[in-house]
């Protein structure tokens, strides 16, 4: 390896050992303080470059691809360049998200200066990341080269450990920053000098094994004897983490609901709700609507509660459901729950779970079935058909509305008509909520992503993108005007970056989630100051980023042109334009119209 100045050489080192540790892509945006690494990375055939103008998205870019299991790099300027990623920073943290986030910086000596565009970037980020480095300045030294092979190799794996999260190297760079000829900077005979940190090793230069965890085997006995004596066990899998080493909610989890006759209660982001699995396993999807008081802003009585048997057993994988009616059932509910977590981490907010079990979940799965005889399926048959009738009830009730227009019912459409295979990104505030209480369970590989680490509107657009570019799938985003509004920038992805979308947006004029809570009452300042309308007109962004844009006027037409354009390539923006306040009030209506039907 030869380089002009020892910035180059610097990089060169760094994005070569980046590649050897398994990155193969990172988004960049423009900036001079980068230029080292921007021009190492543009040079290596490995590497694929998305670049974006605004670093906010181009974040938000790389945490999609970290979500579909592609750890992906990016790369700023310093200054307030830095600032930009800290929103993807923390939903990569809760998120369990891979990201790999490089932060050029000026010379120490320049810090409390007054210099130009340098703040203190040190941790910027917090205990946000999984570790942090300040990288040590370039220079032409062996020992120096090998640490810097070590660092890059070493963030790699702590941003795709257990648990995946982001990782933040800041990395100083002086002029010259481009490519130019300085003499004696690198002299000539260095990759003889320094052949280890000149040209690295074969792979990572180190390489990092992690164990998986494993119960012993009277502990996992414990939990098997649980279940086997359980006459109304219940199965939740909570939102799934991206896939690094395989998907974090094994498809086992299906069979083991199966052989314990356990009700699987598969939230729309775990990756259970949709997929083969579905036909042959105890999978339910419309416990929002009826294990309480669903779209009830009093928070009234619980209907299962009252009603039904509790659980005496239960276990949980994945992050906290995105069901309020199912978290607060489950706070309710006298049961032991074992919490599964792979890193032993606490995602239960509620604080009612009376067993945190730190385990891999598809060996501790594997394990139980292979302790469960199948005896307790049938012992479980009534208590695993009161859901089964109570899910049918709430879809025969969701299909009788096919023809009212409101939000949850184009939920519903999107997750029957949506293509198989596809990726389905949904944002937050209302559509997440909606694909959870009207997305039925269907056969079709659909992989429904979602920001839920922190929950979010930041780059709902660019995540989606990002999502998208890291699979040949079809991708659907199903976006609300405020969210759309509020990441137009990331739509440059698309002729940038190479990624087709059907973009179905769902505007109701302002924050319609703020319905569901008591501030609406209380106006003003409800309108104003929490729904707050923009009355904005969004059919110029077709022309502003080349993409088609449709506003269509009801379901039926919606469900039409849906089905029309979401395999016919390019990108389509579908507006349905509905009326958040009656959204939510049908949303009561088919709330009460099941517990009377349950109630019968």
């Amino acid at each position: 390896m030869t380089a002009p100045n020892r910035n180059t050489l610097w990089a060169e080192t760094f994005v070569d050992e980046l590649v050897a540790a398994g990155i193969e892509a990172a988004c960049v945006a423009p900036g001079s303080r980068s230029t080292p690494l921007v021009v190492a990375l543009a040079a290596h055939p490995e590497i694929r470059i998305y670049s974006h103008f605004d670093e906010r998205s181009a974040a938000s870019f790389a945490l999609g691809r970290g979500r579909r299991g592609e750890p992906t790099a990016v790369v700023t300027t310093s200054g307030t360049a830095t600032a930009n990623l800290h929103p993807a920073a923390m939903e990569a943290d809760r998120g369990r998200v891979p990201l790999l986030l490089l932060t050029a910086d000026r010379p120490p000596e320049l810090g409390d200066s007054g210099a130009n565009q340098t703040v203190d970037q040190e941790k910027l980020y917090g205990d946000a990341v999984r570790w942090y480095r300040d990288v040590a300045e370039p220079e032409s030294d062996a020992r120096k080269l090998r640490s810097l092979r070590t660092t890059a190799a070493r963030a790699v794996a702590e941003a795709t450990g257990t648990p995946a999260g982001p990782v933040h190297l800041n990395v100083r760079f002086r002029k010259p920053l481009e490519p130019l000829e300085v003499p004696g900077d690198v002299p000539e005979d260095f990759p003889e000098r320094a052949p280890l940190g000149a040209e690295g090793r074969a792979g990572p230069y180190v390489r990092t094994t992690r164990g998986r965890p494993t119960l012993d085997p009277d502990d996992l006995e414990t939990v098997a004897a649980a279940l086997a004596d359980a006459e109304r066990p219940l199965v939740v899998a909570g939102p799934a983490d991206p896939p690094i080493d395989g998907p974090s909610i094994p498809r086992s989890l299906a069979d083991l609901a199966r052989r314990t006759g356990a009700p699987l209660l598969a939230d729309p982001l775990s990756g259970l709700r949709f997929g083969p699995h579905v036909p042959d396993a105890p999978v339910v999807g419309g416990y929002d609507a009826y294990l309480g008081g669903a779209g009830d802003r009093s928070a009234g009585p619980t209907l299962a509660v009252e009603e039904w048997p509790a659980p005496d057993v239960v276990v949980r994988v994945g992050a906290s459901p995105t069901s309020k009616p199912l978290r607060h059932y489950l706070r309710d509910v006298d049961a032991r729950q074992f919490l599964v977590d792979p890193a032993g981490g606490w995602r239960e907010a509620e604080f009612t779970a009376t067993d945190l079990v730190a385990s891999d979940p598809e060996r501790l799965i594997s394990g139980l079935l292979d302790r469960l005889d199948g005896n307790a399926e049938e012992a479980a048959a009534a208590w695993r058909t009161r859901f089964a009738r109570a899910d049918e009830s709430h879809w025969d009730l969701v299909e009788g509305r096919a023809g009212t227009h409101f939000e949850g019912g184009l939920l519903s459409d999107v997750a029957a008509l949506a293509p198989d295979p596809a990726t389905v990104f949904v944002s937050n505030s209302m559509p997440v909520r909606d694909l959870d209480r009207f997305g039925r369970p269907r056969e079709a590989d659909l992989t429904v992503l979602g920001n839920r680490g922190v929950s979010g509107i930041d780059g709902v657009t660019s995540s989606a993108l990002g999502a998208g570019s890291a699979t040949d799938d079809p991708l659907v985003l199903v976006t609300g005007d405020l969210a759309y509004y509020h990441d137009m920038n990331g739509l440059l992805a698309l002729d940038r970056c190479g990624v087709d979308a059907t973009v179905v947006l769902l505007n109701n004029d302002g924050g319609g989630i703020f319905h569901k809570l008591p501030i609406e009452e209380f106006d003003p300042p409800f309108t104003e100051q929490f729904k707050t309308p923009h009355g904005l007109d969004f059919a110029p962004t077709g022309d502003l980023y080349d993409l088609d844009f449709e506003r269509v006027e009801d379901r039926e037409q919606f469900r039409e042109r849906f089905e029309t354009v979401v395999d016919g390539g390019g990108t389509q923006v579908l507006e349905v334009q509905t009326d958040a306040e009656e959204s939510h009030r049908e949303r009561d209506r088919l709330a009460a119209d099941l517990r009377d039907r349950l109630r019968e």
